[in-house]
């Protein structure tokens, strides 16, 4: 049986693709700040599904929170297969409403924690010759969006870059980039929803099934749903300046900065 390693694995995405894999009978390493939501978790795939689930508290806004993570990716007598960084979250409000330290900490978590985890990762995986790593972004990625959608444009960029330097190895990288998804995301945030039209929402359980396939597939870059390929599409039409005055008043109507 082969182990997956999901960060933020509690809720939405994370829990997505933990449930999807204990099914397909894939043993799990679970991440997550709260050991309780953990431990809960752990032991409903294990009595659902009859794997085994691991769990490692771990914030991945704090240097040992990576580093706890990072060696058990190194693990060489247990190793991962397949690593989910799918840790993160949004601020509320415009640039320069949000502090300095709260942006630097959203750095930390989709940036810094996605090079150190996914080097750690694919290290052990190219001398194996097989293993995965998929990095969870987000649609924002491809419109001038603030801090948010600037590091998960760094994601896509590092996670497709990576792919490139590791083709032959073995080891497959891809970057996940939903839309809209209904998870714990925006109320974390502190975020309403209640104006974002209904046909924007994706289902967890499917993102992650889907981003699963095109892994399969070799794909570098996987936009899970019709609705999204097509507005992200339309968006290369739109010359940038035009497309940051529309992002602009969308995102502040919409999304995290």
């Amino acid at each position: 049986m082969t182990t997956a390693l999901i960060t933020g694995s509690t809720a939405g995405i994370g829990a997505a693709f933990a449930r999807r894999l204990a099914a397909d009978g894939h043993n799990l390493v679970l991440v997550a700040r709260d050991t309780k939501r953990l431990r809960e978790q752990a032991t409903e795939l294990h009595d659902r599904h009859g794997i085994e689930a691991e769990v490692l508290t771990a914030d991945l806004a704090t240097d040992p929170g990576i580093e706890a993570v990072a060696a058990r990716l190194g693990e060489r007598r247990s190793p991962v297969d397949l690593l989910i960084n799918n840790a993160g979250f949004g601020n509320k409000g415009r640039f320069l409403d949000v502090s300095m330290a709260d942006e630097l900490t959203m750095l930390k978590v989709h940036c810094e924690a996605v090079l150190r985890l996914t080097s750690a990762a694919t290290e052990t995986m190219r001398d194996r010759g097989r293993g995965g790593v998929v990095n969870v972004a987000s649609v924002a990625a491809f419109v001038p969006r603030g801090t948010y959608g600037a590091s998960k444009a760094w994601v896509v960029q590092f996670t497709q870059g990576v792919a490139k330097d590791l083709a032959g190895s073995g080891v497959r990288l891809m970057a996940l980039c939903p839309g809209f998804v209904r998870t714990e995301f925006h109320e974390r945030a502190g975020m309403g929803t209640d104006n974002i039209p209904g046909w924007m929402w994706l289902d967890a359980d499917k993102v992650a099934a889907a981003a699963l396939t095109d892994l399969s597939r070799g794909k570098t870059l996987s936009i899970p749903d019709p609705r999204y390929k097509t507005l992200m599409g339309a968006a290369k039409l739109v010359p940038r300046g035009m497309l940051g005055g529309l992002t602009s008043r969308t995102g502040r109507k919409y999304g995290p900065q």
